[in-house]
């Protein structure tokens, strides 16, 4: 018997979070593949302790620091800057995700002050950051920038905006959630991006499909001082090792696969460009990151959508995002291997019938 919310079953996303691979069955499986029975829970040779030393490793930092979310890994690496420099403030894109999505948690747990950089539909310039015209404690990057479709700075340019600000007195953190993606991009070693910054920041859910969590890299003093605040803030939290597992098994199942997730990017997206019902941008996307723009307003397009779901079983999107003009609307494509099940020409298809009903809404 159904019940009031039910609803349709989802048996193809273009949504990299949809849950076709994520079930708690098929996630369980992973982490047995992992585990003999020696395997302990805890400990110098525990499934974390593994993981913190070989992300250091990866980034080319001293040491890292496993914590149960990005928000607070985050927050407390730019609380740890300002008391070392006596500055509350630090700068970043407008749409930086500690500000957008994290209501403002910077500011009300830990008394820092945001200074915006630059426009919020483009990407952080050095002139932006010479501007600000006030002393930083630090200075925050998004590699790739999410809400302006996955754009990066080039890599000369990003080194010189690093440089920059590391001459002002400021320090640098990379919010890396993606950088995994961003790499496929730049083309060089993970160690070599991340020794543009003093912290470094990683998820382990997104890119890498894990169950949740984020580590912190850094300096060995920096990660013994975040050590402390993650204990204050309530993040030290025990048996984390499966959390741990599933972000060892997407290290090494899903981070090779990196590389065709962009290749198959570029080819959905030269495919909606090629076509005209819609807009794929950047054109082509740096990343497996894009996103998709439409001629139809939001409302309109999420009926569209749920219909479609509920007739064909294919989810086009986790959420869609509104525009300033109202008969315009966008949504985020994330190519990992939900979407590599879609050819172009179906992606195609698939977004002339959501337009069309959205359209037919009017």
């Amino acid at each position: 018997m159904s019940t009031p919310d039910a609803r349709p079953p989802i048996r193809r996303s273009l949504f990299a979070h949809a849950p076709i691979r994520l079930s708690p069955q098929a996630v369980l499986r992973q982490l047995l593949d992992r585990v003999d029975t020696d395997t302990p829970t805890a400990g110098p040779d525990g499934p974390m302790a593994q993981l913190e030393r070989r992300l250091a490793t990866l980034l080319g930092k001293e040491s890292a620091l496993f914590f149960p979310t990005g928000t607070m890994a985050q927050q407390v690496a730019l609380r740890i800057h300002a008391q070392r420099r006596g500055v509350p403030t630090f700068a970043a894109h407008p749409q930086t995700h500690l500000d957008t999505w994290e209501a403002q948690g910077y500011q009300v747990v830990h008394g820092l002050r945001f200074h915006p950089a630059g426009d919020r539909h483009r990407l952080m310039t050095g002139a932006d950051l010479d501007a600000i015209g006030e002393p930083l404690a630090a200075v925050l990057w998004e590699l790739p920038q999410r809400d302006i479709g996955g754009q990066l700075p080039e890599w000369d340019d990003l080194r010189a905006q690093v440089e920059a600000v590391r001459a002002g007195g400021a320090a640098t953190h990379l919010d890396g959630a993606r950088i995994w993606e961003a790499q496929t991009y730049y083309r060089l070693p993970f160690d070599e991006i991340a020794g543009l910054f003093d912290t470094v920041y990683v998820s382990l859910y997104k890119a890498l499909q894990g169950v949740r969590g984020a580590v912190l890299a850094a300096d060995a003093a920096t990660i013994a001082e975040a050590a402390v605040w993650r204990t204050r803030l309530g993040g030290a939290i025990a048996d984390a090792w499966p959390l741990a597992l599933a972000a060892l098994a997407g290290l090494d199942t899903l981070l090779p696969r990196m590389p065709a997730y962009r290749d198959h990017a570029i080819a959905i997206a030269a495919a909606i460009n090629a076509d005209g019902v819609a807009l794929a941008w950047p054109d082509p996307p740096q990343t497996p990151l894009f996103h998709v723009h439409l001629p139809a307003g939001g409302p309109a397009v999420e009926r569209a959508a749920a219909a479609m779901l509920a007739e064909h079983g294919v989810q086009l999107f986790g959420r869609i995002r509104s525009a300033p003009d109202p008969t315009r609307s966008s949504f985020e494509v994330t190519v990992h291997e939900n979407a590599m099940d879609f050819t172009p020409a179906e992606v195609v298809e698939l977004l002339r019938e959501l337009v069309l009903r959205a359209v037919r809404e009017r």
